[in-house]
């Protein structure tokens, strides 16, 4: 049994917070391991599941747990570092630091250009685009997911290339654009879709960071205009200058 104080000042769920996170640091609780349910917690420090609940929500809006849907919740392992420069490559950022990259193709449609892909794809409204959305993990474990247009008159058969080998940088190279690079990026405060949190297993409404970037070819010409959506819990940004 977990003894906690009461009547000292300081709320129940606060002192629960406090001791999970204090064995998380010590490694009592390793990195990946699930945490005792709610239930358990509770018959541990005699308390009512609400409170459990209110510090396992603190722990994991501070990064120090990750609750997955319909698998419970997991001590968070160390954010990956993800580099924004002029050579952004996912599965070479997860590779780099001893994980294993994957992606999944959701769906794909050619469609028209609207205004807003037109200008980041310097073509015209209406002109032939090519959209994939695409889900991206490391370990297994949901990254990212992603909305991507390509310039149909560049990349006529990037789709099927992705499908078959799973990475962006590996269709695009063997469309002969293995040199491309980062031109812009933006980066925003989202909250999750239904969409969104099924595929990355989190709640509706649940923080996402969205990154929004353009890549071009050597030359210049722009090739891809992509919005990605990261659980913001499992990455830290690391911007070049």
């Amino acid at each position: 049994m977990s003894k906690i104080e009461r009547g000292q000042g300081v709320s129940l769920w606060r002192q629960i917070a406090e001791r999970l996170q204090h064995e998380i640091v010590a490694g009592t609780y390793k990195p990946g391991t699930q945490l005792p349910t709610e239930v358990e917690l509770a018959n541990d420090y005699e308390v009512n599941r609400h409170t459990v609940r209110r510090a396992i929500a603190a722990l994991t809006e501070n990064g120090f747990l990750t609750a997955t849907r319909g698998r419970g919740t997991f001590v968070a392992d160390a954010p990956i570092t993800y580099p924004i420069s002029s050579r952004t490559r996912f599965s070479e950022i997860i590779s780099a630091q001893k994980r294993q990259p994957g992606g999944r193709l959701i769906s794909s449609a050619e469609e028209a250009a609207t205004e807003d892909v037109a200008k980041h794809l310097n073509i015209a409204a209406g002109d032939s685009v090519l959209r994939i959305e695409t889900l991206r993990v490391a370990d297994g474990v949901p990254i990212t997911v992603a909305t991507i247009w390509f310039r149909k008159d560049l990349l006529p058969d990037l789709v099927p290339h992705y499908a078959e080998l799973g990475s962006i940088s590996k269709a695009l190279a063997r469309a002969g654009f293995e040199n491309y690079k980062r031109d812009k990026s933006w980066v925003t405060a989202i909250a999750a879709t239904a969409d969104d949190a099924r595929l990355l297993q989190v709640e509706v409404g649940y923080p996402l960071m969205q990154i929004t970037s353009v890549n071009v070819s050597e030359s210049g010409e722009k090739l891809q205009y992509t919005r990605s959506r990261f659980r913001g819990e499992t990455v830290q940004l690391e911007i070049e200058s």
